[in-house]
């Protein structure tokens, strides 16, 4: 894991904690915190991310409100912490 990966957990983090209870954000958020001007090029890793952080079950990545494995998941989701 690089400096950028470890950037984007962080921010994705960061993100997650000053939303209400119950609350998600997009993998772009953590994009533009890590690079608002290069952020799109880091969307693959902000999905990495928001996946490994899953993997270790600290956020759920979710399509259409139903938790979904973000490597298979096509067009848009959504990070939240889990509900438990």
């Amino acid at each position: 894991m690089d400096d950028v990966d470890r950037r984007l957990e962080e921010a994705i983090g960061a993100l997650l904690d000053r939303r209400r209870r119950g609350g998600s954000i997009c993998p772009s958020e953590a994009a533009r915190a890590v690079d608002p001007d290069g952020w799109r090029e880091l969307m693959p890793a902000a999905r990495a991310a928001a996946g490994r952080l899953a993997a270790a079950g600290a956020v759920e990545v979710t399509r259409s409100g139903a938790v979904v494995d973000v490597a298979l998941a096509r067009g848009p989701v959504r990070i939240r912490r889990p509900a438990s």
